[in-house]
This record gives C-alpha cells, structure tokens and sequence, in this order.
C-alpha cells in the first residue's frame, strides 16, 4: 500500500498522530522485520495489528492466552468497522466453528489460543490460507505460562516453522532482557525491539506492611472506603475474592463482584462488562481479569496477596490510571506473605519422584491429574526425562529469584520506583514526594489527591465489621 502510515491511521481510527512505540513497531514490520513491541499498558498495542491489517491483504492470526479477551478483542473489532474477525475457541458452537473453518480465507482477522493452534487439524486448515502477520499477544505467557502450566505455548516456534515463518509480531506490556531473549528463543526469531518504559509517573506505589491478616483486612476497607473509585483488588485466591466482594458489598455497600477463573464465562463476561460501563465499584480478581481489559478511569489497583513477580505487578497495576489521571497502586503486605505464591509456584511441578514413577509406568497415572497432563505432554513430545528434570529445576531458580525481587520491593525502605525499573533495567526518574510511599512511610491520601470527593461511606453498623470479617475469613 503506497498510503503512508500515518494517513492510514487517519482514514480507519480517526486519529492524527501514533501514541509513542505504535508508528516504530510499524514501521519495523512494514519493513519485513519481525517486531517485539513492549508497551505499556494501554498503549494502544492492538492498533498495530488492526492498522497493518487493514493494509496488507491476507489474515492476521492471533494467538490470544484468554477466551473471555478473544470474544472481547473480536466484539470491539467488529464495532470499529472490521467485520471480517472472529475467534476459535472451546466456546465456540460447532456450527459457528465449522462455518469460520469453511470461511478461513475470507477472514481478516482469526484470534486462536495456543492450545486451538496447535491442533493438528487447525494447522492443515492454516496451511490454505494467507497469513499476512502472526501475533503474539501478551507475549510474556511464553515464560510465565509455558514451561508449568500452558506447554503449548512452548510448540509456537515449531508450529511458526510449519506456517513458513510468517512476519510476526511480539505484544506485551512488560519484559525484561531475560524474558525478551526467552520470548525470541521460544519464537525461533530475531526480532526488532520496540520498547517504551514501563514507568507510569501518575500512578503512586504505596507498599504498606501490617502485622497480621486481620490488620490487612482492616486496612483494606479503610482504603476502599476512602479512595475514590472504580478500583480492582487482585488476590491470589479465587475464594477469598469472592469472600471480600461480598464481605465489601454488605460491609461498605460497596458496589463489587469477583472475577476469577472458577466463574462461567457468562458470569465473567457479564461482570467485565457492568465494570466498563461504570455498574460496578470494585473488581476483586484473581490473575485472570485484566488482559485487554482497556478501561481508563480506574483510580486504585490494590494487591492483597503478593504477586509472584514484578512483571506480573507492572502488568497489574498499569490497569490504573491510562487517562492519565492520578492513580494509586497499593500493596498490601504481611510477614510470610511469600509463602503463598512459593506454594503456587510449586503446585504445578511434579516432584522428581512423582516425574521418575511417572516415565517408568506412564499408564498408570490419572490423567485428569494437571501434573500428569504437564508430564504427558512432555513425554509425548519426545522429551526426556533428564531433560524434564532439569526444566523444572531451573524453573524453580528463576521463579525463586523473581520472587525474591518482588519480596525485595515490598521490604524496601527506599524509593519503590526506583526498586521496581531497575528490574527491567531502566534509569529510575529524581525521587519526590509524587512518587511513591514504601513500607515505612505512611499514606498519606488526600496530599496526593487520592481521596474520595464524596463522603466515604461509614460501614454498617447493624453488625460490626469485624464479626462480619472473622465470619468470613
């Protein structure tokens, strides 16, 4: 196409000027060159793949990590004037899927996941159709999901080669050097770099260290009680957000619902539409809620659980505050509290013994069980034992070592912003008093503009809080 980028951004979106990263990771791709773009959150990311779409002939295949953010991506899609999209996944009726299948070559756009990708059928499918650009999106799965949890993520770079090496493109809010280089191993490719910082100056790191649970819990109601809202609360545990959405609503008459992974996708697909249009206060989450999620007034992301690592933290708390607006992201942390995603990290990798009775009898094992559906894959791929052993080992290096980061920023005493960008080797910005609040320096709300411009709401007092929260917890 003989338009220029920028006259192609004005015709489809309306817009007069790229958001920074957007025209660079253009421009690589339109030269032939594979492109790993990190953006922060809310960057605009999928504008570069709908715009070099609407450029260039042929489908855009991307792989997506979540069905809820497929159905979601395909739905603004089609609202935004790109109507040939549409996505495969485990929801989708038969009679839909057959007739996208009859219909590949009509298509624009085809979100997959990893594991629909992989499917041998899929791929024959896939070899009759054009594939102007293979995206990646939130590309960091690759790591965070791959070796323990999602392996087909692991096949993309085998299943890249099997599609003739389309020009891809790498998406992602957050990425260190190690987890860049493990991206483009993975990916079998050289990629172009496209990297923005990571640093969001209007969102305010606040660490605060309490004794015990019932101090966390106490905290966490002053807080939603007195920021100004919507906010999202992350937890490690689908119960316990469940528990304090209602905890919340009762307690606070706080508008909240849960959202996790144990929810039907209608449910979840109903809640994560009530939060877009300002029905709902508070999300309590777990991981699951937030990709491709582009809300821009959300004023406090709080995590009540530590995250497993700083990446998964920015990627979280960079859901605050994309109007630019001041924002606050809070952590919430209790001594011991690193023993809970120890635990996690742990609950999928097969022990060595559970790994050696596994390859010595393979049939003799569940296989509904996840560490033996993690084993089966491995050794039906060709992987050895040894070699899985050692996977798994290393492993668990690099998710101790993450971790002792994340631990490392929630301790510190000094400047939180400068303590979370040298983790993705960037020069940290003069501290001030905008900044941020470590562990030993109190929050203080209203100097920083983070309070509420109603009155908070008092908790009931039918039945004190307290009772409520002993009964809940």
């Amino acid at each position: 196409m003989t338009e220029t980028l920028t006259a192609s951004l004005q015709r489809v979106f309306g817009f007069d000027h790229f958001r920074s990263g957007q025209a660079a990771a253009l421009e690589s791709l339109e030269a032939g060159q594979d492109t790993l773009a990190i953006l922060p959150t809310g960057a605009g990311k999928t504008l570069i793949y709908q715009l070099y779409g609407y450029r260039h002939p042929g489908c855009v295949l991307i792989v997506s990590p979540l069905l809820s953010l497929m159905n979601d991506q395909v739905d603004r899609m089609r609202m935004n004037g790109f109507k040939r999209a549409a996505a495969i996944n485990s929801l989708t009726p038969f009679g839909e899927r057959l007739h996208i299948l009859n219909h590949l070559n009509a298509l624009e756009f085809l979100f997959l996941s990893p594991e629909m990708l992989s499917q041998p059928q899929m791929l024959d499918r896939l070899h009759q159709v054009n594939i102007s650009l293979l995206v990646i999106d939130e590309a960091h799965c690759i790591v965070q999901w791959g070796p323990d949890f999602r392996p087909e993520y692991l096949l993309l770079g085998a299943i890249r080669e099997k599609l003739n090496r389309p020009l891809t493109l790498m998406l992602t809010a957050t990425a260190g050097q190690q987890t860049r280089q493990e991206i483009a191993k993975q990916l079998r490719s050289t990629p172009r770099v496209v990297t923005e910082s990571v640093n969001r100056p209007n969102i305010f790191l606040d660490v605060e260290n309490v004794a015990d649970e019932a101090t966390k819990q106490a905290r966490l109601l002053d807080l939603v009680t007195h920021l100004p809202r919507p906010g999202v609360i992350y937890f490690s545990s689908k119960q316990q957000a469940s528990d304090t959405a209602l905890w919340l609503q009762q307690t606070a008459g706080v508008q909240a619902a849960a959202y996790h992974a144990g929810l039907d996708a209608e449910d979840r697909f109903k809640i994560q539409q009530q939060f877009m249009a300002d029905q709902l206060d508070v999300i309590c989450a777990t991981s699951a809620f937030g990709m491709g999620i582009d809300k821009d007034n959300v004023r406090f992301v709080i995590h009540y659980h530590l995250p497993a690592d700083l990446e998964s933290y920015a990627q979280e708390i960079g859901r605050a505050g994309r109007d630019g607006q001041s924002s606050v992201a809070v952590l919430l942390y209790a001594p011991g509290d690193e023993q809970l995603p120890l635990a996690l990290g742990q609950s999928n990798r097969p022990e060595p013994d559970t790994i050696h009775r596994y390859y010595a009898h393979p049939t003799s094992f569940a296989a509904d069980d996840p560490q033996i559906h993690l084993l089966a894959f491995y050794r039906n791929h060709g992987i050895s034992q040894a070699a899985v052993e050692r996977l798994f080992a290393g492993r668990e290096r690099e998710r101790n070592h993450a971790l002792s980061q994340m631990v490392a920023y929630a301790k510190s005493t000094t400047c939180l912003r400068e303590k979370w960008l040298q983790a993705f080797d960037e020069e940290p910005p003069a501290h001030d008093e905008a900044c941020c609040a470590p562990g030993n320096v109190p929050l203080d709300l209203a100097a920083h503009g983070l309070t509420r411009q109603a009155n908070p709401i008092t908790p009931t007092a039918t039945v004190g809080w307290q009772e409520r929260l002993v009964r809940l917890f």
